[in-house]
């Protein structure tokens, strides 16, 4: 098992900046990568952003292509989202997940095999 915990969100200024992390326990090593989903009220679940754990290749959603940066700390196994220019839009909460396998794309988030119970991001105009 994989244990997943986010910390970092909070409240701020449309233009600001916010950074998560997701910290991950247990058996670290089955994990093949990390994800970070949102949420908005109202709204269905939406991918944000994937990284793989060994070689840190990254995929992001159009939607914050070029404002949010994912990166993680293999010797912490902690996974990040960095978010810049955030607009209300961003207001949700974030989650992140963790996979083992490959074989689904990362923005399904059926391939994910652990999740964390996820940080409010909330966006004023």
């Amino acid at each position: 098992q994989v244990q997943l915990v986010e910390s970092g969100g909070g409240l701020v200024q449309a233009g600001g900046s916010l950074r998560l992390s997701c910290a991950a326990s247990g058996r670290t090593y089955s994990v093949y990568a990390m994800g970070w989903f949102r949420q908005a009220p109202g709204k269905e679940r939406e991918f944000v952003a994937h990284i793989t754990w060994v070689g840190g290749s990254t995929y992001y959603a159009d939607s914050v292509k070029g404002r949010f940066t994912i990166s993680r700390d293999n010797a912490k196994n902690t996974g990040y989202l960095q978010m810049s220019s955030l607009q209300p839009e961003d207001t949700a909460i974030y989650y992140c997940a963790a996979r083992k396998g490959s074989v689904l794309g990362p923005e399904d988030i059926s391939a994910y095999d652990y999740r964390g119970q996820g940080t409010q991001v909330t966006v004023s105009s």
